[in-house]
């Protein structure tokens, strides 16, 4: 059955590419291209355009979503004056609207007063100027009741069948950025919508489409854990190092918020200067992707102050083209832990840094080894009985890259077994292998600068 599944998987790969025409780049070179972008429209743009708020009411009445004018090939020429490369326009935001022409829900545009699919007239006008397409979606979802510790199995094919849409229906995306996943403002799990099931969704559709999920405000800066490219939000407070070396992705806005508010168009946006100087220039250095919001307005059209201000960053800055190469990096961590919240036992801990900081799923606790501990140890029992795994992630706490030498190994058949000698001095150790069934994982650590601490350990069952 495994086999059966991995063939099936395989010949959908292949079948895509096949019938499009499309050759299936590597993950490495998809995410350089991504950085050669450079810069790009976000485009905040949905029913809370008429709700002044960010987060709409969630059953607002569809013929609220009104707009008289709407250009989206406005949109595209202001891009370009700013000398942008690609859009991103929110599909869907948290309330649950959407601004396709979906059959998933009656909770749509065609049923406003405009009754035109808007997404579709984004890509055209997009395509049109020469620039690339990217789509934002959201996977909290109020309206449709896709909140943390709600989620059935109905309401992940309703995410899977939006997707489908989305990347089936609109030709070639290049990036989908998900909003509203195991962040702090939705706090709906990898676990509830498992990412890998969406993930691989996405590249059975699109192979060549990034996804991206702006997690930044919880998983480390050291390593693409849930996503293709590292993303930032600015408005969260969420901050790039300038000694970045992952592809990545930061966003920000030109107005006081991401949606239209009324008193926009009479309020200065932000310095045309001060964006190209401070964010563009520095993030393009840090090998990162800036993502300029600009917010329609209830005619859904860019107020006059917004289009001066791109015009006035084209002549301030030009794509001088490729950017530096990315350094090589591990793929992405797509699976669920395996190891979160189970039993755990360890070497003394040094004060209130016991063994169950470990695996808490929260990078901001962690468990230290007492000092006088000269041969630290770290144990998790998985399950009652053999489970499998095909991976283990090591992550030390912040500023603490201590661990020199290590050794994992699985309980299986009442004795316990090798995995590796490791000697990964980086803060985060990922350690992918072949399938292996166990009970248990330790970590024995037999090198280390100072007292040594995990601040999270995961199993993983890559498929």
């Amino acid at each position: 059955m495994k086999l059966q599944k991995l063939f099936l998987l395989t010949n959908l790969f292949v079948f895509y590419a096949f019938v499009s025409g499309a050759q299936t780049k590597s993950l490495e070179q998809l995410q350089q291209e991504f950085v050669n972008l450079r810069f790009g429209l976000f485009i905040c743009y949905n029913m809370s355009t008429y709700l002044s708020e960010d987060w709409a009411a969630p059953d607002a009445s569809p013929s609220v979503f009104n707009p008289a004018k709407l250009d989206c090939s406005q949109w595209a020429k202001a891009a370009k004056s700013a000398n942008m490369s690609y859009g991103c326009l929110t599909t869907k935001h948290h309330s649950g609207f959407c601004i396709w022409d979906t059959k998933t829900t009656g909770y749509n545009v065609m049923n406003s007063p405009y009754s035109k699919d808007v997404v579709k007239e984004y890509v055209e006008a997009f395509r049109k100027e020469g620039l690339k397409v990217m789509l934002y979606y959201s996977i909290l979802d109020i309206h449709h009741r896709l909140r943390p510790n709600t989620i059935k199995t109905d309401h992940i094919n309703f995410v899977k069948s939006q997707i489908t849409e989305l990347l089936t229906n609109y030709g070639e995306i290049t990036a989908l950025v998900i909003d509203g996943w195991d962040a702090p403002w939705s706090r709906i799990s990898y676990d509830e919508i498992p990412f890998e099931d969406i993930y691989l969704l996405v590249k059975s559709l699109q192979p060549n489409c990034l996804l991206m999920d702006l997690n930044a405000a919880k998983y480390p800066a050291e390593a693409l854990f849930y996503t293709d490219i590292k993303s930032y939000e600015q408005g969260a407070g969420q901050r790039i190092s300038n000694a970045n070396k992952l592809p990545a992705l930061s966003c920000y806005l030109i107005q006081d918020t991401w949606f239209w508010k009324e008193n926009f168009p009479g309020k200065p946006v932000k310095s045309p200067n001060d964006i190209v100087t401070k964010s563009l220039i520095p993030l393009n250095k840090a090998y990162c992707n800036f993502l300029l919001n600009v917010a329609p307005n209830r005619d859904g059209l860019m107020d006059d102050n917004a289009l001066e201000a791109l015009k006035e960053i084209g002549k301030l800055w030009k794509n001088e083209g490729a950017a530096d190469k990315i350094a090589s990096a591990e793929r992405p961590i797509i699976s669920s832990n395996i190891a979160k919240n189970k039993p755990v036992e360890s070497s003394w801990g040094h004060d209130m840094g016991i063994m169950d900081f470990a695996n808490d799923d929260r990078f901001n606790t962690w468990w230290s080894s007492h000092p006088s501990v000269e041969k630290p140890w770290f144990e998790v029992t998985l399950s009652g009985g053999d489970c499998e795994f095909n991976m283990v992630v090591i992550t030390e706490p912040e500023g603490q890259n201590r661990i020199v030498n290590y050794r994992l190994e699985y309980f299986s058949n009442n004795e316990w077994r090798p995995i590796l000698t490791g000697t990964n001095s980086n803060r985060i150790k990922i350690h992918r292998f072949n399938k292996i069934w166990g009970s248990k994982v330790r970590l024995l650590i037999d090198g280390f600068s100072d007292a040594p601490g995990i601040t999270e350990f995961g199993v993983y069952n890559e498929r």
